[in-house]
């Protein structure tokens, strides 16, 4: 069935092809989604049902991470596989700090690229690259060549909910250190990940639903998270359940949805320094 395409759709995208990114997005409750996209990410909230509330602690973990990166005097960051533009978006919250901060968007799906550049339009030391994080080269080469990003200072490269959608065959840990290995020495990483260490049954499920989409997804165990770091020392707490990464005390008195439980999570996070 050939569905109505938006008008604000590029008409290279496939809309009967669920994208992650746009299920993301849905799960957010974005408006930039497809009806194929919809329908799968209801299919995984069945089998999951936890699954929006993971996506919310997610970016509240993206947001924490910044605004510690931030606090560390970091002033430039790489975000991989950023999504599509939505509230409390990296270059809000690190411009709300500095106004120089300077900000690289990246994201391999079409739909993410062009609302990321329409959304932007010119705001200052802000850019959107259209690429796949698994070549490091031509990303970093693009940002230093443009000048968006000086790699001869420090740089925190995000990677907030990706490498679960880099398969082992394709190395994550090896595109992980090709990053590191291009960012000057006191840049960071920032990572969470979805994992199979509470609920393998469960995120199985979820793993089996994502095989319909442009990018299936990968559930990873503490240890298999962990070695996609090497050379980062990690801040405390290490690498933890998402939920208790520098918890924010203003959120203390806020209820959590799922009473805390980090098996209903499913998702660890960890911000690593390189030397």
């Amino acid at each position: 069935m050939v569905r109505n395409r938006p008008l604000w759709a590029p008409e290279e995208i496939d809309i009967e092809r669920p994208s992650v990114a746009r299920m993301y997005d849905y799960f957010l409750g974005g408006s930039h989604n497809f009806a194929a996209d919809r329908e799968l990410a209801e299919q995984a909230r069945k089998v999951f049902p936890d699954a929006p509330h993971v996506v919310r602690a997610n970016r509240a973990f993206l947001r924490r991470a910044v605004a510690t990166l931030c606090d560390l005097g970091v002033r430039q960051f790489l975000d991989l596989g950023s999504g599509i533009p939505t509230v409390g978006n990296v270059h809000e919250l690190a411009q709300r700090i500095d106004p120089g901060a300077h900000v690289v968007y990246v994201d391999s799906d079409p739909v993410a690229a062009a609302h990321a550049t329409a959304l932007l339009g010119e705001r200052a030391h802000v850019h959107v690259l259209h690429a796949d994080l698994r070549d490091p080269e031509a990303i970093v080469g693009e940002a230093a060549r443009s000048g968006w990003l000086d790699f001869s200072r420090p740089v925190a490269v995000l990677i907030v909910s990706v490498l679960p959608f880099i398969p082992d065959e394709d190395d994550p840990a090896a595109i992980v250190a090709a990053y590191r290995d291009a960012t000057a020495p006191g840049s960071y990483l920032a990572i969470s990940h979805g994992t199979n260490d509470y609920q393998p049954e469960a995120v199985g499920k979820v793993e089996g639903v994502y095989t319909r989409t442009t990018q299936p997804g990968v559930f990873r165990s503490r240890a298999e998270v962990l070695a996609l770091m090497p050379g980062y020392e990690l801040l405390p707490p290490g690498l933890v359940d998402a939920i208790r990464w520098r918890p924010d005390p203003c959120d203390a008195d806020l209820p959590d949805p799922l009473d805390g439980d980090v098996t209903r999570y499913s998702l660890l996070a960890a911000v690593g320094r390189h030397d």
